[in-house]
């Protein structure tokens, strides 16, 4: 098994010689695009979450979404078969309720853009949400929420241009739907930042914020991080120093995964939540700039990916190619094109 140490470069994925499961105590995952896109579940997940909790491993959600309170995304998971508590999850409204909270005194009024997920996470921390400039709020809050409108963003631009404290839920730029890929809140925030030249405080994944919500609501002591984005889940990983399971089940394809800088690099990477249930193949160096895994080797020669060797696990192909892609990387050598070796692998 491998542990991290914040602001760790890693040049290879890490290995591990028994499930996951047993190896870590508390999964913290990401929801959209890991656990459900939209209102239907991820394939695989139900079952395999099920089998991490009977295997004994805790399970917390931890998402970047605040548009909804805890208990609404408890009822969501329940519903797809995966039984979950308000307390189970942890979202970036409950970050930038607290962040908020160190800026303002007791009971203060907060301009809140976004939906109810705010709105209870203000409350929680003794604040008070309102809706209007006219109201008289000491900060703004924002968060994504798909009822936000012009209206919302240029009441949060007059008060920011004002010189309000302006606290923002998360910056992912996009958001998994059924339907697709979305706009997220990052857009919406880059409409207010337009607005007003003002940078704002950003509470979620990657940053600090999250991480101390989390640590402080699970009581994790050996977690791993799981998540489909490497701006946020796995960066956020990085960043408090704990391990990551990249899954592909959202944003993030190989060939971004290969490109990968070392903030971004997983210590884990699995097709789906299937990858928590099992160990993790080493990744062997093999000398002359070789890397191998399961049946495969990799190595860069003049700007592109090699691939040779095969086998039943094309997922050990990758993690070779990654080996190979992050150590030319760091070596300060131009970028490796991998396209034609993961055609090779069907990734």
């Amino acid at each position: 098994m491998t542990d991290t140490a914040a602001g760790q470069a890693r040049t290879a994925p890490g290995g591990c010689d028994r499930p996951l499961t047993e190896a870590y105590d508390t999964a913290l995952l990401d929801l959209d695009g890991v656990v459900y896109a939209g209102a239907h579940a991820i394939p695989h997940a139900v079952e395999s979450l099920a089998a991490a909790r009977a295997a004994g491993m805790r399970l917390a959600y931890v998402t970047n979404n605040a548009s909804r309170p805890p208990r609404a995304v408890a009822g969501h998971l329940t519903e797809l078969g995966i039984p979950a508590e308000a307390a189970d999850v942890i979202n970036s409204a409950q970050a930038a309720a607290r962040l908020v909270a160190s800026m303002v005194p007791a009971g203060a009024k907060v301009l809140v853009v976004g939906g109810a997920g705010l709105e209870e996470a203000l409350v929680e921390r003794g604040l008070v949400p309102v809706r209007s400039l006219a109201d008289g709020p000491l900060a703004v809050v924002q968060g994504y929420d798909p009822s936000v409108g012009w209206q919302h963003l240029a009441e949060a631009s007059y008060a920011v241009a004002g010189g309000l404290p302006w606290v923002v839920s998360n910056t992912d730029l996009t958001i998994p739907t059924a339907r697709g890929i979305a706009p997220g809140n990052g857009t919406l925030v880059a409409a207010v930042r337009t607005a007003t030249g003002v940078e704002p405080e950003v509470a979620g994944k990657p940053l600090p914020p999250m991480h101390r919500e989390t640590v402080i609501r699970t009581g994790a002591k050996h977690p791993l991080v799981v998540g489909d984005r490497l701006d946020t889940d796995i960066e956020g990983a990085y960043n408090g120093g704990v391990d990551s399971l990249l899954v592909f089940t959202g944003v993030t394809t190989p060939a971004q995964l290969l490109a990968a800088p070392a903030r971004h690099r997983p210590t884990y990477v699995a097709a789906d939540l299937r990858g928590l249930l099992t160990g993790q193949p080493e990744v062997a160096a093999l000398g002359y700039g070789r890397y191998g895994c399961g049946g495969y080797q990799a190595w860069a020669d003049n700007g592109e990916l090699r691939l040779s060797g095969g086998g039943q696990a094309p997922y050990d192909g990758l993690r070779a190619l990654c080996a190979a892609a992050w150590t030319a990387a760091d070596a300060g050598g131009s970028a490796v094109d991998g396209s034609k070796a993961l055609a090779e692998l069907g990734l």
